[in-house]
């Protein structure tokens, strides 16, 4: 049987059409369709369902009560997949047994979810495809949400199409990076042809079609109610196109046995559709199975599946009706029947929504239930779920004291769920109420600080950590010391001053020694670039914070960021590692991207930049993916840096002006300090040092100057200055870095400065800095550097007209330059080689073996090598494995090889 021609909606068919196809080659896709309600988006979901064929089915609706329970929309997509739970990771498989409430609840790193769902379509799309339809998607759960996203966003090469529905001016469903479609109303023809199947007279037929302006919902619902209620049912712009409709679907219902009424009253406020619980709950306001009938004669419900054991509306706008109609007493007694029916313990949740529902005062019983509701939600990582129900909770606390604790749990969850401004306004009326409690005071303080640090208000937020910690200075430093850490972060984008004040908060503190954090404040104080005594090394560090108990996460990052700093550059990549390894395997891709920025600046310094471009191009997908802004700004920044190292300008300046772009009047943007030195190494690698030099000074000047980018630049503005005959420029610059070198005091920045003093140094000195430098230097672990500098000393030598001594150290620098792909470098120092009368003879054929594979087709090689299997792979990359296997059989021919056992053989080759 064919699939039925929807009228006038052939571009969007063949569009859908295209969707399918591509699954059925092998191809993932996804689109977002939407619109205003009625305007067909159900008609499209329902027109995919028939044109799928024998691809498998999912299919769900997105209930507006729901948004309060967890994964509860997950769950209803989801059930016929659960027989392949069983070939999932274990981590994977763990996590989604909780969320279908198949195994005992534990906290999970929310992507996690996000990945089991990934690899739970690709196990179900077996090899015939899948087509997963979600309708009124604006109402889906946010922990729902997200896990759907995160997966549609990975999809490659499983054979799924995602369709999400979603209406405009309702809920909100934003889902960046994935393709859309928005419906408008049909054209007159269109609507025409679909009006024809009512009788009406001409006069009649004009006014609804002017009223409907091509909605299809319309087109078939207004003559019927106009029918049925007369002309006077429908006032001409008396109420929104909505409104209209949902009067007509009112007029249906309200036509119906009151028993009828009662039960679809049950079924409206009920979130699942299951016919036992509404059955249930109606019989205790007298009605039964049978008054079902006329509803479904009606065609106002149909049965949701084969079995009938669920009921759905046909179309979302009845329900609406339903309920939005009902008087507030009936809604009161539907939902007390609801709670009552939901008796067992797997129904604790919904039980006690309903019974918050059924409350119009205080109660304290409820407000209870509530609390844990709210606390189970937040261990399954449903935080938006966890801050409605605290804060319902909150509403119904009787007393003042219970309130406020409530409203800060609220704010706390709301803050990990990401949404800012409302955990701002908790925290904001939380504190309110709490004058005489000081310890809670400072942890909403750090609520509203975090909240104002991601929203670029880095003053207001290190102000509102500095009060809390004042706060409990005295008589909880230990909490203190968390909220001044964080201070250390939030100073960092505000300048050297703001940064030292914030580090001798964090040393006067009367902290016991015996405290986890005690070390970390002993090593966190050397980046005061006051002092002059050498950090400890952050291994010592770690150990002593270890032998004292656990360490925070975000204090484990911090004291990442803080050993780059420090010029600690091994150990922070040890450590960046170490917890990406531990973020890979909790499934934890939200926490990736902090992790990785790290692990890509000790790749870049190091002078790997196939590694580092492979870590931030992951990072940057993750980031996008989970809506990561700042990193975003950061890893964009990254880019930027190793484009510039290969002379491609356009992805420079392109990927530097996203890294900029979020920028205020009071904050640079988090990217912008990687952002100027890679500019400035773009110029200065293509010979414009005075354009490069104006990008070193600028990025060398406050509130940037302390960062790690700062510093790390200073030899290449020394060596822009040089360029333009103006020495002077660097004297300040060079003159910080040597202190900060001589602090740090590790050879290769000592090799560094003796490096810029080689360029600033007279003819007769030079010669001695450059040879001390190179001495210096780890040519094998930081090769960047040592060619870098054997550039210049060969440069030095062919000017001096030692022209066979050049050679040497020029030789050393191309070869570098050449398997870094560092072409204007390249292109510098053979010119440098001519002039020492070596003939040219070209770049090397290709760039080594691995030099044709994307970053994505580069680490899957690797990890292919290292004899993971593809689900392995799939794990660690949060991906499919099918996009592994894809992606796979694209690196081998690249490398030659036509199995998987021929890539040990290369493991050498690819940097492993």
């Amino acid at each position: 049987m064919g699939v039925e021609e929807l009228h006038g909606r052939k571009p969007e068919q063949d569009a859908i059409a295209d969707l399918l196809a591509g699954a059925r080659a092998g191809t993932s896709s996804s689109l977002v369709l939407r619109g205003e309600p009625g305007i067909g988006k159900t008609a499209l979901l329902d027109h995919a369902a028939a044109a799928a064929g024998t691809m498998r089915l999912l299919r769900a609706t997105g209930v507006e009560f729901e948004a309060e329970l967890p994964y509860s929309g997950l769950q209803l997509l989801l059930r016929p997949t659960l027989g392949s739970l069983a070939a999932l990771p274990g981590p994977q498989r763990t996590a989604l047994e909780a969320v279908f409430g198949l195994g005992p609840t534990a906290r999970s790193e929310p992507m996690l979810v996000g990945l089991a769902v990934l690899s739970l379509l690709t196990e179900y799309a077996d090899d015939t495809g899948l087509l997963c339809l979600v309708d009124d998607a604006q109402w889906l759960d946010r922990a729902s949400r997200e896990a759907l996203l995160f997966a549609a966003r990975r999809l490659h090469a499983e054979g799924v199409v995602m369709i999400f529905a979603a209406r405009d001016g309702e809920g909100s469903f934003p889902a960046p990076g994935l393709a859309e479609l928005r419906l408008s109303g049909l054209a007159p023809e269109a609507a025409a042809a679909l009006l024809d199947r009512h009788p009406l007279t001409p006069a009649v037929r004009y006014r609804l079609l002017a009223e409907a302006r091509g909605n299809p919902l319309a087109l078939l619902e207004l003559p019927v109610a106009l029918a049925a209620e007369g002309a006077s049912a429908f006032s001409p712009g008396a109420l929104p196109l909505t409104g209209r409709l949902q009067l007509a679907f009112h007029g249906q219902v309200s036509r119906l046995p009151e028993t009828c009424q009662s039960l679809l009253l049950v079924a409206a406020a009920d979130e699942t559709g299951e016919l036992a619980v509404i059955l249930r709950a109606a019989a205790a306001l007298g009605a039964a199975i049978a008054d079902l009938a006329p509803a479904e004669r009606a065609g106002l419900v149909l049965r949701g599946d084969a079995d009938g054991t669920t009921i759905r509306f046909r179309h979302p706008l009845i329900r609406a009706a339903v309920y939005q109609r009902a008087p507030l007493a009936q809604r009161l007694a539907v939902h007390r029947a609801l709670a009552a029916a939901l008796d067992s313990p797997e129904h604790a949740d919904r039980r006690a929504w309903h019974l918050a529902a059924a409350t119009t005062g205080a109660d304290e019983e409820v407000a209870a239930a509530l609390e844990r509701t709210a606390a189970r939600a937040r261990d399954r990582s449903g935080h938006v779920a966890a801050a409605a129900a605290y804060e319902r909770a909150a509403r119904l606390s009787a007393e003042p004291a219970a309130r406020a604790h409530r409203e800060a749990l609220a704010a706390e969850a709301a803050l990990e769920a990401g949404d800012l401004e409302r955990a701002r306004a908790l925290g904001v009326r939380a504190a309110r109420r709490l004058d005489e409690a000081p310890v809670v005071r400072a942890r909403i303080a750090q609520v509203q600080a975090v909240a104002d640090f991601w929203q670029g208000s880095y003053s207001t937020a290190h102000r509102l950590l500095l009060d809390g910690a004042g706060l409990i200075g005295d008589t909880e430093p230990g909490q203190a010391a968390r909220l001044l850490i964080q201070a250390v972060h939030t100073s960092w984008y505000l300048g050297e001053r703001q940064l030292a004040e914030t580090l001798d908060r964090l040393a006067a503190l009367p902290l016991d020694d015996a405290d986890p954090l005690a070390p970390v404040g002993r090593y966190l104080v050397h980046l005061d670039p006051g002092r002059a005594e050498r950090p400890p090394p952050l291994g010592d560090t770690l150990a002593a914070v270890r032998r004292r108990g656990p360490a925070p996460d975000q204090v484990l990052l911090i004291l990442c960021g803080a050993a780059l700093a420090l010029g600690q550059d091994s150990d922070a990549y040890e450590l960046a590692t170490a917890l990406a390894a531990e973020h890979r395997a909790r499934g934890g891709a939200g926490r990736l991207p902090t992790v990785l920025f790290f692990a890509a600046e000790g790749e870049v310094f190091a002078g790997r930049h196939g590694d580092a471009l492979a870590t931030a191009t992951e990072a940057l997908g993750l980031a996008r993916d989970t809506g990561q802004q700042q990193w975003v700004s950061q890893f964009s920044s990254v880019l930027a840096y190793l484009d510039a190292a290969t002379g491609e300008e356009p992805a420079c300046r392109r990927n530097a002006e996203e890294a900029l772009a979020g920028a205020t009047a009071a904050a640079i943007s988090p990217g912008a300090p990687w952002a100027y030195w890679s500019l400035g190494l773009l110029e200065l690698g293509l010979g414009r040092a005075e354009a490069a030099l104006a990008r070193f000074e600028r990025l060398n000047r406050e509130p940037m100057r302390h960062h790690i980018c700062a510093t790390r630049s200073v030899p290449d503005l020394v060596e822009s200055a040089v360029r333009v005959g103006e020495p002077e420029r660097a004297a300040e610059p060079l003159a910080r870095f040597a202190r900060w070198a001589g602090a740090v005091r590790q050879p290769w920045a000592d090799a560094l400065v003796l490096r810029c003093r080689g360029l600033l140094a007279a003819d007769d000195e030079a010669e001695a800095f450059y040879a001390a430098a190179l001495d210096r230097h780890d040519r094998d672990g930081r090769p960047l550097e040592y060619a870098r500098t054997a550039l210049l000393y060969g440069e030095w030598l062919r000017r001096a007209r030692r022209k066979a001594e050049a050679r040497g150290p020029l030789h050393a620098a191309v070869e570098v330059f050449d398997r870094l792909g560092m072409r204007p470098w390249t292109a510098r120092t053979r010119a440098e080689l001519t002039a020492t009368g070596v003939q040219d003879q070209g770049p090397p054929p290709g760039g080594g073996v691995a030099a044709g594979l994307t970053p994505q087709e580069l680490q899957i090689a690797r990890l292919a090598a290292q004899g993971l299997s593809n689900r392995d792979i799939a794990a660690q990359l949060f991906l499919s494995h099918r996009t592994v296997g894809y992606h796979l059989y694209k690196a081998y021919p690249k490398l030659g090889v036509t199995s998987r056992g021929e890539l040990k053989d290369f493991a050498g080759q690819l940097g492993l």
